[in-house]
């Protein structure tokens, strides 16, 4: 995606990423013939969209590492690549398990509905929400809730 200067016809350059941590980012692009300036806003859900597919807003900083787009999509235990010394200690299943919030099967069938592409980017928002406030059981009433307080309603 690129943006143009609409009286310049020129290619707009990047110029600032902000996160200000609320979930959202801008960026700033600005076109170097005349100066005009354009920003994009995400919103929570639009942000972690992005981040999830790796687009990297504003280009790199640094240069990419070894291997680096397979790291990103290997599924599996986390510390597959940590170098010796930094394994982080095993956690069992049942503790991982017993700190995921429960879902009501009310719940269940209204996540259900949502489109499958996004269905667990949503599943994650709503339990990351529960966890955040020492929920055991995400149901439609606590959707409801998080939807509220994250600024979701729209969506």
């Amino acid at each position: 995606m690129k943006f143009l200067c609409i009286e310049c016809d020129e290619q707009m350059g990047f110029e600032e990423r902000q996160q200000p941590g609320d979930g959202t980012f801008t960026a700033s692009f600005k076109c170097p013939k005349c100066n005009r300036s354009v920003a994009l806003l995400a919103n929570p859900m639009e942000t972690q969209l992005v981040g999830s597919l790796g687009v990297k807003i504003g280009g790199r900083t640094l240069d990419e590492q070894p291997m680096e787009l397979i790291r990103s999509n290997v599924v599996g235990k986390d510390d597959a690549f940590a170098e010796e010394g930094q394994m982080r200690q095993p956690v069992s299943a049942a503790a991982a398990a017993s700190s995921a919030p429960r879902w009501t099967p009310d719940a269940n069938a209204r996540l259900s509905k949502v489109p499958n592409f996004v269905r667990g980017m949503v599943k994650k928002i709503y339990a990351e929400y529960a966890a955040e406030r020492s929920i055991t059981e995400i149901t439609p009433e606590v959707m409801d809730r998080a939807r509220t307080e994250l600024g979701l309603e729209g969506m």
